[in-house]
């Protein structure tokens, strides 16, 4: 049986954790008005590193965010998962926590979830928003000193080697306050596990969108910045003349911009999203 644990409560936020498949997955839902919004996030990052993103977005839109497997709150799985599985069991997460259809957004690592569940779920994602992202194993890589950065997640525990990489790591912003961006990290709530994070690790290297991007039908915002030293901004208009119905927005910034600026980005989805 599915069952839902509710442990934390505000005005606006409810936190709790839904049990999928056996696996027991936390959830936090900024509850709202109109379409509800879910929130992929990057590889082995929890759900409070996009508090930025939250707080700029439309104020009245409902908002949800979830640890996947061994980040955040949710425990690791015993074995690895793929994509695919990981967009069906979202799917029955929304169903248990009593939401319908939605808006996806994915940032990095999210971005390939994001995808996947638009592809499985034509009709009940309405647009998708890829932020950062790219096409997965079959993609434009980054420069392979800044990808080896990425292969363990010391940056979310190490609050000190995170500002010293951020700006090599990221880009953009992180250029300039590598210390914002490790008071970002160190407002997770919970360290994800290590296993957690080959798994994702596994996931991504064992996917790709490249294609099938002319079978995702969603209006979709793809945006992109010009100094992110992880994806580089070619995928950005390789996503875009693929997918049947994008737009592209271009920033001056790097891979994570849309929590290191957000009040800058955030305004962009919205209109996106609340457009006609």
């Amino acid at each position: 049986m599915t069952v839902t644990e509710i442990f934390g409560r505000s005005d606006r936020f409810e936190d709790s954790v839904v049990t999928v498949g056996g696996r027991r997955i936390r959830v936090r839902i900024r509850r709202g008005t109109g379409v509800p919004l879910v929130l992929c996030n990057g590889i082995g990052a929890g759900l409070e590193v996009l508090d930025p993103f939250v707080a700029a977005a439309d104020p009245e839109a409902t908002i949800v965010r979830f640890d996947v497997p061994g980040t955040g709150g949710s425990p690791a799985s015993p074995v690895p998962y793929g994509i695919p599985a990981l967009a069906c069991g979202l799917g029955r997460l929304l169903t248990d926590i009593g939401i319908g259809g939605v808006d996806v957004l994915g940032l990095s690592w999210g971005g390939a979830l994001a995808q996947q569940f638009a592809l499985q779920n034509p009709r009940r994602c309405r647009r998708l928003v890829l932020v950062a992202t790219g096409t997965g194993a079959l993609m434009v890589p980054g420069h392979p000193r800044v990808l080896a950065k990425m292969l363990t997640p010391r940056r979310f525990t190490d609050t000190g080697y995170a500002a010293a990489i951020a700006g090599e790591l990221y880009g953009g912003t992180a250029r300039h306050g590598g210390d914002d961006v490790a008071r970002v990290f160190r407002k997770q709530s919970h360290a994800g596990s290590r296993i957690g994070y080959v798994h994702q690790l596994l996931a991504g290297a064992l996917w790709t969108s490249l294609p099938v991007l002319p079978l995702i039908r969603q209006r979709t915002l793809i945006v992109a910045g010009t100094d992110d030293p992880i994806i580089p901004l070619l995928n950005a208009h390789i996503m875009n003349a693929l997918l049947p119905h994008a737009t592209l927005h271009v920033h001056p910034g790097g891979h994570i911009d849309m929590v290191t600026n957000a009040t800058e980005l955030a305004p962009a989805v919205t209109s996106f999203l609340t457009a006609p």
